[in-house]
C-alpha cells in the first residue's frame, strides 16, 4: 500500500485514540478493578496456604484480609504512581509487584530466599517494561508526550 510522505516544513501532530468508554464507566472501573484483582489475589493466596486441604473459617478470613490489603495497596499505587517521575513510577510498580508475587509464592511453603528471589525477578521484569513504557511515553517530569 502506498502512503503519502510527509511534506517538509509541515508539522504533523499525533492524534490520541478515541476514548470508547464514558466517564461513568471509568469511575466504576477505578473501583471495580482493584476489588476484582484483590478478590482473585486473596483467593489465590488462600488456596496456596490451604494446599488442597479443607476450607476453614481461618482460611476464608485470611483470603478476605489478603484481598482487602491487596486492593487497598493496588488502588494507592495506582493513585500515587502517576504523580511520580518515570524512574520512581516504575520503581513503585517494581516494589508492589515484587512484594505481591513474593508473598503469594511464600504461601506455598517455599523458603524465604526462594520467594524473595521470585519477587525480585518478577518485579525486575515489571520494572523494565514499565520504565520502557514511561520513558517512551513521558518526558522527564512525567508529562505525557502527545
Amino acid at each position: 500500500m502506498a502512503h503519502a510522505a510527509p511534506t517538509p516544513g509541515k508539522v504533523t501532530t499525533r492524534r490520541r485514540t478515541p476514548d470508547v468508554f464514558s466517564p461513568r464507566t471509568h469511575a466504576m472501573a477505578k473501583v471495580a478493578v482493584p476489588v476484582v484483582l484483590g478478590l482473585v489475589y486473596g483467593y489465590w493466596a488462600a488456596a496456596n496456604r490451604r494446599d488442597a486441604g479443607p476450607i476453614t473459617g481461618w482460611n476464608l478470613l485470611f483470603g478476605f484480609l489478603t484481598a482487602l490489603v491487596f486492593a487497598v495497596l493496588f488502588a494507592a499505587v495506582r493513585e500515587v504512581a502517576p504523580r511520580l517521575r518515570r524512574e520512581q513510577h516504575a520503581l513503585l510498580w517494581f516494589a508492589f509487584t515484587g512484594c505481591a508475587i513474593g508473598f503469594l509464592y511464600s504461601q506455598s511453603g517455599v523458603s524465604v530466599l526462594r520467594s524473595t528471589g521470585a519477587g525480585v525477578v518478577v518485579g525486575a521484569g515489571v520494572f523494565l517494561v514499565m520504565f520502557y513504557r514511561y520513558y517512551t511515553h513521558e518526558d522527564a517530569t512525567g508529562r505525557h508526550l502527545d
